[in-house]
């Protein structure tokens, strides 16, 4: 979600509707005289209180004050407004703090659930857990003499999480070895970079993943631009795939680095907020490389300001699916009991003017998060980027190319999703081993014929055809997976995009790319006055 700053903080207030009426009119809020609205919502929360006073008192089992009114009320109120609008309970509300910061206090590993046990899905590379020695496909039995066999994974995160320094002890169950391994563990502070490692895609064509906009995303691209050495790059594919957007600020200084110095990046109003624009800080080594933006229908929010900027300024040629369509900005109100509410306060327009929110009005939320997008574009919301290509707001952001990930077929998909076959079979090789591979390791035909056993084993219904037509696929997957406990799940992602059929297809549109800048700058050119250099 692109949520504005800062966060307006509010008093304890005694009940449900006296707390969101603070949170909306603010300061100064009782003192405002008594009207004909007025009148009617205090009658609303007065036939509140009644229908919650007769529930609780004649209910027939006890009743409990948190869920009805943190996971009904609340969240039933804020459902008949629009499908962003919500409300963190504690937390919920904890959790949405750690992701806008970027780091949390922990051992640094994901964890997740499988037949009924909780494993390690990938240690973080450097991080505590790295350090020590866990592995994925570790399952675990326990932390600090605690057994896990009643908890969640949720419950179990919660545990692994503590102040900086101090010591958590994990027993887990390693395949191939006989015994539990138990690990002492000192918790650091744990960063989840918003912007992995930059690395060279080919000679002079960078690749950079953002995944989301947190408090320093801003902050680690520049990082991850002077590591790599910004003047040097010829063409950057930027990946906004999967990324949910998060804070406005983030997205406006990521799109700014690419812009002219006071460029429009966007602006956003609502019923109490004036119209507020944003304008690109510009950078010297931003300014001067083609960009291709690649999207999905999961790119969202702050991710869809980045890409309609660049669209809008002909700054990048945008690739991939059409966006989510997210137009609506959200202002995150901290109330009493460290609850919170992210409320949506305005609407936000990319630099050509168009609003790219998804009608919302007469579908299902289930519908609206994971339904088919049926209208991709508004036809009425038409408006023209700089060099004057035709754009539409409503829908989304379209692509000005559109390129499809393959998909699964089902041999694939068993071998993925159904019977995790690749993070199984490579728990089970290292298990007993090393943890180490070659630099540049590669799956040879030892390899593939041991994953060919074990996948038999697993009973999974192929044929060798299957084998065969997939064989690349297969070696891909292999290495991606492989690459996590011998070297890092950053090491893994970077393994993943070199392999990415719409990452390569995304380097091949380049020269589009480098079209959209040449005619941007000579547009530049012409503004200002002047004639491009040889005419």
């Amino acid at each position: 979600m692109a949520k504005s700053r800062p966060y307006l903080f509010i008093a304890p207030l005694l009940i449900l509707g006296c707390a969101l009426l603070g949170g909306l009119l603010g300061p100064g809020a009782s003192e405002v005289s008594a009207s004909g609205p007025e009148d009617d919502l205090q009658a609303n929360l007065h036939s509140f209180s009644r229908v919650y006073s007769t529930v609780q008192q004649n209910f027939a089992d006890n009743l409990d004050p948190d869920k009805s009114i943190y996971k009904g009320a609340i969240p039933g109120m804020l459902r008949t407004l629009d499908p962003h609008s919500t409300f963190f309970d504690p937390k919920d509300f904890q959790a949405l703090r750690e992701d806008q910061r970027g780091h949390y206090y922990g051992v640094g590993m994901q964890v997740g659930p499988r037949d009924g046990k909780t494993i390690v899905l990938a240690p973080f590379g450097g991080g505590p857990a790295y350090r020590a020695g866990l592995r994925p496909g570790d399952v675990i039995l326990e932390v600090n003499d605690k057994r896990t066999d009643n908890l969640s994974t949720s419950d179990i995160a919660d545990l692994l999480k503590g102040p900086k320094g101090t010591k958590v002890t994990v027993v887990v169950g390693r395949d191939g070895v006989e015994k539990p391994l138990s690990f002492n563990i000192i918790r650091d502070e744990i960063r989840r970079n918003s912007v992995e490692e930059a690395f060279w895609y080919k000679p002079g064509i960078a690749y950079m993943y953002v995944t989301s906009f947190n408090e320093t995303t801003s902050r680690e691209m520049e990082q991850q631009f002077a590591k790599l050495g910004e003047q040097n790059i010829k063409g950057l594919v930027l990946d906004l795939r999967n990324n949910p957007g998060g804070l406005l600020n983030e997205g406006v200084a990521v799109a700014g680095h690419f812009l002219r110095r006071n460029e429009l990046v966007v602006s956003h109003r609502g019923r109490n907020s004036p119209e507020k624009p944003y304008f690109a800080k510009g950078s010297p080594d931003g300014e001067n490389y083609p960009i291709v933006v690649v999207v999905n229908g999961y790119s969202a929010s702050a991710a869809e300001i980045v890409t309609g900027a660049l669209q809008d300024h002909d700054r990048a040629w945008i690739v991939g699916d059409t966006t989510f369509g997210k137009g609506l900005v959200q202002t995150v109100f901290q109330l009493a009991d460290n609850t919170g509410l992210a409320l949506t306060t305005a609407h936000y327009y990319t630099p050509s003017g168009r609003l790219i929110q998804r009608d919302y009005s007469n579908i299902s939320f289930l519908d609206y998060y994971y339904g088919k997008h049926l209208e991709p574009k508004n036809p009425t919301d038409v408006k023209m980027t700089d060099s004057g290509r035709t754009v539409y707001g409503g829908g989304g952001i379209t692509p000005d190319e559109k390129i499809l990930a393959p998909k699964l077929n089902r041999f694939q998909t068993d071998l993925l999703y159904r019977k995790y076959a690749f993070f199984n079979f490579s728990a089970q090789y290292f298990g007993g081993r090393s943890a180490k591979l070659p630099n540049g390791w590669e799956p040879d035909n030892d390899i593939l014929n041991q994953f060919h056993e074990f996948v038999l084993k697993q009973k999974i219904d192929f044929t060798e055809a299957d084998w065969t037509e997939n064989s690349q696929w297969i070696k891909d997957q292999l290495k991606r997976e492989m690459y996590i406990t011998a070297f890092s799940y950053e090491a893994s992602q970077k393994v993943a995009a070199q392999s990415d059929p719409v990452l390569m297809k995304a380097v091949e549109a380049m020269p589009q790319a480098q079209a959209l800048f040449d005619k941007s700058k000579k547009l530049e050119v012409q503004r200002l006055g002047g004639t491009p250099a040889g005419k």
